[in-house]
Formats: C-alpha cells, structure tokens, sequence
C-alpha cells in the first residue's frame, strides 16, 4: 500500500463485496500479496438465505450461513482487512478508483473488484422476513430439493416465477403460482411445460397477503384482487420469483450497464475500464450460483494481479 499526497492510504486491490465472489478474490489476491481491501455491508451475500448447499462441491448438504463461516474463516486466516458499509459512489481517479462510503469515508484502490451481488425484490408482507430460510426462498435452483413432498407456492409469473414452478412439480404434490395480473408473462414454451405437469394451479389477480407459521412456514394468505376475497393456501414453502436487483447504483455513473442494471464482463471479468474488474451475480454472467461466483471472483482477482504487473 503506498500512500497519496496528503497521506491517503491507496490499496493495490479494492473489493466490493462479501458473497462467495468477493471472498473468492480475496482469498486470490491475498495469496498474491496484493495488499487489499474488502467492502462489504455484511459477509455471506445471498448464500445466507439458503438453508441448505448441495450443489457446492465437498459437501453433500451445508447450510448457507455455514458455508459462508467457512469463507469468512478463511479470509480471516490471511489477515485481510474488512471495512463494513454501504458503498455509495465509485469513481475513477487518474491512478486507480475511489469508494464513498456512507458516513462519508473513501477508499482508495489502484484497482477494483465489483463483486456486490443482487438483492431480491421482496414481497414486503408479514412472515416474509420471519421465516426466511424457514419456508420463505429465493432461489429454486438453490432450495427446491429441500421442499420434496410437501407443498408449495410460487410468486411471479415471469420466467423466473414459472421456471421454478417447473423445477417444483416434479417433486412436490401441489405448487401454487401467484400472479397479480390477469395473465402470465412467462414465454408460452415454459408455461406449456409447467401446465403440462398438472399439479400447478395458478391464480391470477392475486396478491401476497401473509405468511404464516410457527417455526416453519403452515400457510400463505392472498388475496382475489377482483373479488376481495382472501384464502390461506396450505402450503409448508413460498417461493419469491419477482426478481433480483443487481447492486450497481454505485458505479452506475462510469459504467454503462445492460438492460437488466448488470455489469457486462468478458471472459477476463474486465468491465471496459483499465483495473476495474466485476464478478458474480452482479454481472451479466449467465448462471447465478454459488459455485460461478467463486469462479468469477477467481478470475477477477487474477486478472486484478496481471493489470498491476503490466502497470506498475
């Protein structure tokens, strides 16, 4: 770490983001002795939604929030320093890139990883954040395998929302989909699939109402928007699929993102700024899982290593 006039501290490498990414590329560039930087409103990112891992190679099934203590343990084992908050601006400096973080301090790199993942777009209604993990998902492709044998909803009927009710009728007896509109958005190919299976039923102007449950999930309120009337669905899991929102406000100002608010990369993980690389679900990397992720953030902290070689 050199220092700028004035005595501003300027790391080699700055990370924002704790997901698997972000501490995939920590892990990398720490073994590179990169003196470096992560940025993070909290460890873990979206893994700490999900009770439990299968697809994540060595463990058959680990839960999400101890996967991520494994991370966190390893990164800890190398010393890297963490700095906790929201980043509310990055910009490009002459040499390198600047983080504003809220409460108003900056961080200063020669180069950056973006590694600051989605958040889902919540239902907002009571039980949703008191059984997240308990019932309450976010992920299909992640969580669906937990839910065998018991019945379930999904809300959303975009691709998103009827792709997973897909996933879900092979292995549940009953699977819900819950649209407030008066028809699907999903491409036809995937609703022909889903209606094919016959044990979905969907219900069209109809709005979440309540979660319900004691230690796990009994039941999901909605309402008939038409008729007013309301139901309690018997269901043990709710399946949010109203779509994730990439963490990219921050440097929406020197990036141009894609229609969806994601960070184009290319194989490389370079965003088309020189130093400035970008991994995992932030991206527009097409599969969003665990695994990918750490890959991309491996990717990224290499490609952050070469750029220094090449510009030092």
């Amino acid at each position: 770490m050199w220092l700028r006039k004035g005595g501003c501290a300027v790391y080699d490498l700055m990370i924002i983001g704790a997901g698997p990414a972000g501490m995939t590329a920590a892990i990398y560039a720490s073994r590179k002795r990169m003196n470096l930087v992560v940025v993070s409103e909290n460890v873990g990112g979206q893994t700490l939604w999900t009770d439990c891992v299968e697809n994540y190679p060595g463990f058959t099934c680990i839960k999400g929030s101890d996967l991520v203590s494994k991370f966190e343990e390893h990164i800890k084992s190398f010393g890297i320093k963490m700095e906790y908050g929201r980043v509310e601006r990055l910009s490009v400096l002459e040499q390198g890139f600047r983080a504003e973080i809220e409460g108003g301090k900056t961080i200063d790199a020669k180069t950056c990883v973006i590694a600051s993942g989605k958040s889902p777009r919540t239902l907002g209604v009571p039980g949703e954040k008191e059984f997240l993990a308990r019932g309450v998902a976010y992920c299909a492709t992640c969580d669906a395998p937990l839910f065998a044998g018991l019945n379930v909803a999904v809300v959303g009927g975009g691709n998103s929302g009827v792709g997973a009710a897909i996933q879900l009728m092979q292995i549940c007896p009953k699977v819900y989909l819950i649209e407030s509109e008066a028809v699907l958005k999903a491409d036809e190919i995937l609703q022909d699939k889903m209606r094919a299976g016959g044990n979905v039923e969907v219900l069209t102007y109809t709005m979440p109402v309540e979660i319900i449950g004691d230690t796990f999930v009994t039941g999901f309120k909605v309402r008939n928007t038409k008729t007013q009337e309301e139901r309690i669905l018997d269901v043990q899991g709710v399946f949010v699929e109203i779509g994730l929102e990439p963490n990219s406000a921050f440097a929406a100002d020197i990036l141009n993102l894609n229609d969806k608010k994601e960070i184009p990369v290319n194989c490389r993980a370079e965003t088309g700024i020189p130093g400035l690389f970008a991994a995992g679900d932030v991206t527009d990397v097409p599969a969003k899982q665990i695994i990918v992720a750490a890959g991309n953030g491996a990717n990224a902290a290499i490609g952050a290593y070469d750029y220094l070689l090449r510009h030092k």
